[in-house]
This record gives C-alpha cells, sequence and structure tokens, in this order.
C-alpha cells in the first residue's frame, strides 16, 4: 500500500496534496484496494462550499457505496470531470490522475487535524 509522505490523510481514507492555498483532494491507495473496482464516482460541481468533516460526494464499487468527506473546508474549482466517464482512474492511479476535487481552503490551519503518512500507516495497523 502506497501512503505518498507529501500528503496529508484523514481518517476516513482521503488525502489532500497542498499547493499554496489550494488542497487537492482524493481516496487513498488502501480506500480504492478496500472498495474494489471503482464504477460510478459522484462529486460537487465548481462553485460549491465543503465543510470539514461533511459529506461532499460518493464513490461507487461492486462492493458497496462509500460516501466522501471533506478533509478540509474550502470552495471547489476544479473536479476531475474524466472520472465520470472513466471512474477506474481511481484504482489505476488514487494519487495523480485519480484526484477528485481542488479546493481553495478556507482555512489552512485544518490540515493541522489530519494525519501525516506515518501516523496515517499507524491508524491503519490500529484499525484495520
Amino acid at each position: 500500500m502506497d501512503c505518498p509522505e507529501e500528503l496529508k490523510y484523514s481518517k476516513e481514507h482521503l488525502w489532500v496534496r497542498v499547493e499554496g492555498n489550494r488542497g487537492i483532494i482524493g481516496i487513498t491507495d488502501y480506500a480504492q484496494q478496500e472498495l474494489g473496482s471503482i464504477t460510478v464516482v459522484d462529486l460537487p460541481d465548481v462553485g460549491d462550499e465543503l465543510e470539514q468533516d461533511d459529506s461532499f460526494g460518493s464513490v461507487e464499487a461492486r462492493k458497496t457505496v462509500a460516501e466522501l468527506y471533506a478533509p478540509v473546508s474550502g470552495t471547489v474549482k476544479e473536479v476531475n470531470g474524466e472520472l465520470r466517464d472513466t471512474p477506474e482512474i481511481i484504482n489505476d492511479d488514487p494519487y495523480d490522475s485519480g484526484w477528485l476535487v481542488v479546493v481553495d481552503m478556507a482555512d489552512p490551519e485544518e490540515l493541522n487535524l489530519l494525519m501525516s503518512a506515518d501516523v496515517y500507516e499507524d491508524h491503519l495497523a490500529d484499525n484495520p
């Protein structure tokens, strides 16, 4: 399982890549493995406001439907439109081309509530 060091992680298995005041959000390698083959992704629209820990969409796989919970608050600036037609990109490349949304973070201090890669790996080991 891959957990890039430069990302921040939520207990709901989402990651954030910080670029200035923007946060690129996606689901972790662990989450995509647990879900199995992803078939549908429901994401917010550009301009929508996300609140940390609130649901902002869902990912459907053959096994289940999983709610997506925002790891940070902010305004959606971009949505990965490729996922509408090819949601399996998340399974193939969860940390690069499988990103979900880009937000302008409302409060970058919220990043302090997220986990580093090491802490996230420990979290997975303690909560299989």
